[in-house]
């Protein structure tokens, strides 16, 4: 079992910055392809960026191209979402998550969850 562990969210302004990192609490990051999701009250759970294990390749959602940006490193076992230019359509839980391959990701098929760090942009 994983646990994954988010942080960084807060409240920004619209055309502001935030980054969020996840942690996992076993040396077993580097399995995984990682990716992140959002959820907005009232509204279904949206792909936002993933990452392969290696890093090779990266995904985004469509509504965050261009803004947003994921990484990682391995070596210290996190995984990096970068956030600029924040619209307040931005505002949502964002999840952390961990699947086998990358393409279970935008799916929202993943193995493992984080508890959710709450992003607000105000306009």
């Amino acid at each position: 079992q994983v646990q994954l562990v988010e942080s960084g969210g807060g409240l920004v302004q619209a055309g502001g910055s935030l980054r969020l990192s996840c942690a996992a609490s076993k040396r077993t990051l580097s399995t995984y392809a990682m990716g992140w999701l959002r959820q907005a009250p009232g509204k279904e759970r949206e792909f936002v960026a993933a990452i392969t294990r290696s890093d090779y390749d990266t995904k985004y959602g469509d509504s965050v191209k261009g803004r947003f940006t994921i990484s990682r490193d391995n070596t210290k076992d996190a995984v990096t979402l970068q956030m600029s230019n924040l619209k307040p359509e931005d505002t949502a839980v964002y999840y952390c998550a961990a699947a086998m391959n990358i393409e279970r990701l935008p799916m929202g098929a993943a193995a493992f969850w984080g508890q959710g760090t709450q992003v607000n942009v105000s306009s």
